[in-house]
């Protein structure tokens, strides 16, 4: 190989990207600042490893991710090891076993990179970054309108205001599948006919399956949208039992957000709606950002190690950053060589960054410095040029 053929040293691997200044400060500041709001309402913080035994990494809700998971041989322990595709499992497992015998529940935050085999359509990335709260060993509705609603503090923290939080059921369609006891083809159709929204098709084959689920799942694909219509279809419905339960939790899950939400949040809730994680087993939630900024946090209801009951939201910094209003970059000063070190002191107390001149070559404009020393202050380059 020559030269010429040599690879090219910036190129990575398909889904990977460096993130350089500002956009790195950026992100470092934002997800601090959502993780202060986590400290805040009691949230400690856990650092789980990157890479953990596969046998541990995928137990539990871990086992939801394993097709997202890499995988590779420890070298030491002759194991295979996973590179995490989720935090949560890692903090369940941590709640589970390290912090077993504290007190329930169990508040516990992270922040942290994860890593996937593919990413998706609309977000090919495959190493993102994640920032979240779990709450384990609480089962009551307040539990899941609490971590729902630190997630919403937190965007409103870093300058993200009028999300919309979108409530699904993914047990909801399971349960009536089950309860009209349709056959494994026939429901398998009605389960992609749900997923894709199509209403005639689902009015179609329900009718098929029979009376219990021709009565019940047309009018709940159309009762997504804002939550008191569809809460109103669900009492209206004619449940079996199971589904009866999993629709009186959500109101009362969706009664305590109210009851503490900020004025005028946005709830929105689609009855029959089951893509997610395949470990929610209760309510699970959506945060989208106002306009077409996309979704910024996703979690739910999830059994944890120990059959702990638990509850959490993931908020995803890539993408709540571009949601946030600019931050505006941090002033730079540039210290000219022979600055005293204690204006350097000084300006960095205020807020400013400090860039000290090395040699008689450095210049203000090269560093990408806003400001100048002179006689002790800083004085922007514009003034400083007049």
């Amino acid at each position: 190989m020559t030269a010429d053929d040599a690879p090219n040293p910036a190129l990575l691997p398909a889904g990977l990207s460096d993130t350089l200044p500002p956009e790195a400060e950026r992100e470092a500041a934002l997800v601090e600042a959502m993780m202060g709001v986590f400290a805040g309402h009691g949230y400690e913080r856990v650092k789980p490893p990157l890479l953990e035994f596969e046998d541990s990494l995928l137990a539990g809700s871990g086992a939801a991710v394993a097709e997202q998971t890499f995988r590779l041989m420890d070298p030491v322990s002759q194991r295979m090891m996973g590179l995490r595709a989720d935090t949560t499992p890692q903090v369940a497992r941590i709640a589970a076993t390290r912090l077993g015998r504290q007190a329930r529940p169990l508040r516990l935050c992270y922040a942290g990179q994860v890593l996937r085999v593919r990413g998706s359509q609309l977000a090919p990335g495959r190493q993102l970054p994640q920032a979240g709260v779990e709450l384990i060993g609480g089962e009551a509705p307040e539990a899941d309108a609490e971590v729902a609603l630190v997630a919403v503090e937190a965007l409103a923290r870093v300058g993200v205001t009028g999300p919309v939080l979108d409530i699904t059921l993914p047990t909801m369609a399971p349960a009536l599948l089950e309860a009209g006891g349709v056959p494994g083809p026939l429901a398998g159709r009605l389960a992609r006919a749900l997923d894709r929204k199509d209403a005639a098709a689902v009015a179609a084959l329900s009718g098929e399956a029979g009376p219990i689920l021709a009565n019940v799942l047309p009018p709940l694909l159309q009762a997504a949208g804002p939550a008191e219509g569809a809460l109103a279809a669900l009492a209206a419905a004619d449940l079996p039992p199971a589904a009866r339960a999993i629709a009186d939790n959500a109101a009362a899950v969706i009664a305590a957000i109210r009851a503490r939400a900020p004025e005028g949040l946005r709830i929105t809730l689609d009855p029959v709606e089951f893509r997610g994680f395949r470990y929610h087993v209760g309510v699970a939630f959506t945060l989208y950002g106002p306009g077409a900024t996309g979704e910024l946090a996703r979690g739910g209801r999830y059994v944890s190690q120990n059959d702990e009951p638990a509850t959490g939201m993931t908020l995803y910094p890539d993408a709540v950053l571009r949601a946030a209003p600019p931050a505006p970059p941090r002033p730079r000063v540039f210290l000219p060589l022979g600055t005293d070190p204690a204006f350097g002191r000084v300006l960095r107390r205020e807020g400013y960054a400090t860039v000290a001149a090395l040699s008689a070559a450095d210049t203000a404009e090269a560093q990408r410095c806003t400001h100048l020393l002179r006689d002790g202050k800083p004085v922007p380059l514009t003034q400083h040029k007049d």
